[in-house]
């Protein structure tokens, strides 16, 4: 008999199944909530270290904590993963030597100007017995002087006549000495002030109108107006063309490095003005004979952009994991290394007490670039090209590595959080490695990306000075005369005499004329501009 008002068994069920979907709904969106604090935190930990510490990648090795390992909660499915580098007989590495300290010597092939001191003549005399004392030597120090002088070039251009015809004649005609053809035609500025303000915005990372006040200071009043005219001139009258040779240049090299990193161009057409623009850059291999370094300005990070600059490229590509550069089929692609590393030391800089995964991922990364430095010297067998050399080398040390570093990161893949800095380094290494480990095959490859990223980052650096670039010409303008400075930078030439004989030069010769000469990599040090 069943009571009135009384829920039946199969209500009672039915509530009971409706209570456990909900508990299990909860206890999902628990783990959820959790996964998210475990990511905030990792964040937050990660924006305290960049505001408050310094932004080193360096990595100490250290032992093991296991009894801290197990103690740590976030490690409690993986925390006994625990790989031995495997020994491949590489040789030790001698400990660096500590640098010299002390002042270091002045150039000696600075100009040496004599400035002589001497004793007043009633100071000769000894001042014991009052007898003339005689020179015995000289006591000599040296400084550094520098001067920077303003001057005005009074260009005086004299004219001609003939008096017979000015006497007998309807018409007397008048000759006038030629100048050479100036950089900007109609502008003060001779080739050498536009490259001082050049070098001072682009090498030295100073605003336009700091330059400004600079030539203020000397006495001559520049506005900020006049000196974006001469940047926009230079490049585009001028500077565009050592461009364009340097981008054929490195279209025929056999490996290229490529990257790209933020700009913002508050009056780009058609965008808004806290849009976000890019700079794509690319740099021939380090052992190149003609080091190359390009930026090339583009509003957006599409994959039409590498393809438009490279082309029909056949040759090796570096790069990052981005799949915009994946789409260049014709070229082998190779990974970065450092990137993947770069993702292990922050998921390391986010633990409280460091240690686990991320310091035995960092393990076999510096196991590999100890490898590499090793493998850069040695002494290639008869018959054996020193990229054959290092092939060999890396076949017999970094091979083993790599494979050690797979399986170990095949183990720990099931177990670590994905959306965490761990489970971002672990995918993304997992995802790349075809990539990462090509250059392994070949001794032309380099391990990472790494030279091309010192480069950007003297423009990063200029960036934080003047923050953004005002028009998208004044962006091109400054693709191309980083772009020059950076090569000049890679080829180990003054940019200051370089750009004034070159913004000397170029305006004496047609646009069809052969300019190689004037590339950094072909530039004399000692060319008199």
């Amino acid at each position: 008999m069943i009571r009135t008002g009384e829920p039946s068994v199969a209500e009672l069920m039915a509530q009971l199944a409706a209570n456990a979907a909900e508990i299990a709904a909860l206890k999902a969106e628990k783990e959820a909530l959790s996964r998210r604090v475990v990511k905030l935190e990792e964040e937050l930990a990660l924006a305290r270290l960049h505001r408050f510490a310094p932004r080193s990648e360096k990595h100490v090795d250290r032992l093991f904590n296991e009894a801290e390992e197990a103690a740590d909660e976030d490690d409690r499915d993986h925390g006994g993963d625990v790989a031995d580098l495997r020994d491949t007989g590489l040789p030790a590495v001698d400990s660096a030597a500590g640098k010299k300290r002390g002042r270091r010597p002045l150039p000696e092939d600075l100009p040496l100007e004599r400035v002589e001191y001497d004793l007043a003549d009633d100071q000769k005399a000894c001042p014991c017995c009052k007898s003339q004392m005689h020179r015995m030597g000289e006591a000599v120090t040296e400084q550094l002087h520098i001067e920077v002088k303003a001057k005005v070039l009074q260009n005086v251009r004299f004219k001609y006549a003939c008096r017979h015809c000015d006497r007998t004649g309807i018409n007397t005609p008048v000759m006038i000495a030629p100048m050479p053809p100036q950089p900007l035609p109609g502008s003060i500025a001779t080739a050498s002030t536009l490259a001082f303000a050049l070098v001072h915005k682009y090498v030295d990372g100073t605003p336009l109108y700091r330059v400004a006040q600079t030539f203020e200071r000397a006495g001559v009043p520049i506005s900020r107006g006049a000196l974006a005219h001469w940047v926009i001139g230079s490049s585009e009258r001028h500077l565009h063309r050592i461009y364009d040779a340097l981008r054929l240049r490195l279209q025929s090299q056999p490996l290229i490095h490529g990257d790209e990193t933020t700009v913002q161009v508050p009056k780009e057409k058609n965008k808004e003005a806290t849009s976000t623009s890019y700079m794509w850059a690319y740099r021939s291999s380090e052992d190149s004979d003609e080091p190359i370094v390009l930026l090339d300005y583009q509003p957006g990070r599409g994959q039409v952009h590498p393809q438009t600059f490279l082309g029909d490229y056949r040759g090796i590509l570096v790069s990052d994991g981005y799949t915009a550069w994946r789409t260049l089929h014709g070229a082998t692609h190779v990974g970065c290394i450092a990137h993947s590393r770069r993702r292990f030391v922050e998921a390391l800089k986010t633990r409280k007490n460091g240690g686990g995964p991320p310091e035995q991922a960092l393990r076999f990364f510096d196991q590999l670039y100890r490898i590499e430095k090793q493998a850069r010297d040695q002494t290639p067998d008869a018959g054996e090209t020193q990229f054959d050399c290092i092939r060999r080398f890396r076949q017999q040390h970094s091979l083993p590595v790599l494979i050690a570093l797979k399986i170990w990161l095949d183990t720990i893949a099931p177990k670590v959080v994905p959306d965490t800095k761990l489970g971002d380094a672990v995918s993304y290494t997992l995802n790349q490695w075809d990539y990462l480990t090509r250059y392994i095959s070949d001794g032309r490859m380099p391990i990472d990306n790494n030279i091309l990223e010192r480069d950007i980052r003297v423009f990063a650096t200029g960036r934080k000075s003047w923050l953004f670039s005002d028009t998208a010409d004044g962006a091109k303008a400054s693709a191309v005369i980083y772009s020059l400075m950076l090569t000049c930078r890679a080829c180990g030439v003054d940019p200051l005499s370089w750009l004034r004989h070159v913004l000397t030069e170029l305006p004496q010769r047609d646009e069809a004329a052969d300019i190689g000469d004037l590339l950094p990599f072909n530039y004399s040090k000692t060319t008199v501009a």
